[in-house]
């Protein structure tokens, strides 16, 4: 998910905000965790979103730098976002 990808799910984080984590994380806690925040109001909701759109797109960036990071990113349950949409099979 590179430039053009990237602001078209900020955009749709932005009016709703499960609709751009589902797409970012999938369907599992971080989807979960957003559409209660999204219920509860609408701006935790898209806070809560646009937290994933960073760790992914930070998490990418370092692992193209050859950085990976030392530790998990805190309240972030989704592999994928994890990793930066990486996958590290394979890697000691």
């Amino acid at each position: 998910m590179d430039g053009a990808a990237g602001i078209l799910v900020a955009i749709l984080s932005f009016f709703f905000p499960p609709l751009g984590v589902a797409i970012m994380a999938g369907c599992g806690a971080d989807l979960l965790i957003n559409v209660v925040l999204t219920i509860w109001l609408w701006f935790p909701g898209v806070i809560h979103a646009f937290y994933l759109l960073f760790v992914y797109f930070d998490r990418r960036d370092r692992y193209k730098m050859g950085l990976p990071p030392a530790q998990r990113a805190p309240f972030v349950y989704s592999d994928k976002v994890q990793s930066g949409g990486v996958t590290t099979y394979g890697r000691i």
